[in-house]
């Protein structure tokens, strides 16, 4: 299957939440979700009612879309979950959280996870002493995370930190004040992730 290509707004608005696809412009007025709160499609404003199935499978899309995952990305990863010690729905978002294409948006580094995914690709992602170009790799505490690139490129994202400088940090980050230059300390928790997720419809899904 390969990768969605199409209107990431459509995705917001079928799921009726910002999941932050569209970078900045989810952080302003004209975003879709506000300008018009219901499904898309003809039929978008009608009333539709999911069974528990459903509901299931449309909390794992939301997930699975909001960091850009394809679904055998995403079923590894919670197979990885149901692997590991804990609570399988905790571990799962653990898991997701760490991705270094998430901790380069999770910094403020870039303006959505697509352009994080980017950045890692095109060698612009440092951690410790090395370029990591794998959007995948987990990072784990104590790693430093740098940004690299020329005169340019660091320009471009003084002016992306600068546009993202009222989104949250998490507690798990400790981000210099000027540099492009962010440090790992801890490992995420339930409670970093401050979005509606119900992690749990997900567990029930792939455990039938």
């Amino acid at each position: 299957m390969a990768r969605y290509t199409g209107p990431v707004c459509r995705i917001c608005r079928r799921h009726g939440i910002k999941l932050f696809l569209k970078g900045t412009k989810c952080l302003t007025e004209k975003c879709p979700v506000q300008r018009r709160p219901f499904p898309p499609g003809q039929h978008g404003q009608g009333r539709s009612k999911l069974s528990d199935y459903g509901l299931q499978l449309r909390e794992k899309q939301k997930v699975k879309r909001m960091y850009g995952l394809l679904e055998r990305q995403f079923r590894n990863t919670f197979t990885q979950a149901s692997r590991a010690k804990g609570v399988t729905g905790e571990k799962l978002l653990e898991l997701l959280e760490r991705r270094l294409d998430n901790v380069v948006f999770r910094l403020g580094f870039a303006a959505s996870r697509s352009q994080a995914r980017q950045l890692v690709r095109h060698k612009h992602v440092r951690v410790g002493d090395q370029r990591v170009t794998i959007p995948s790799f987990l990072v784990k505490p104590g790693m430093p995370v740098r940004m690299v690139g020329s005169e340019k490129f660091l320009a471009a994202l003084k002016e992306t930190r600068e546009l993202t400088k009222d989104r949250p940090l998490p507690g798990w980050f400790d981000r210099h004040p000027e540099e492009p230059l962010g440090t790992v300390t801890g490992t995420p928790k339930r409670d970093d992730v401050q979005f509606p997720i119900q992690e749990s419809l997900i567990v029930e899904l792939y455990s039938k």
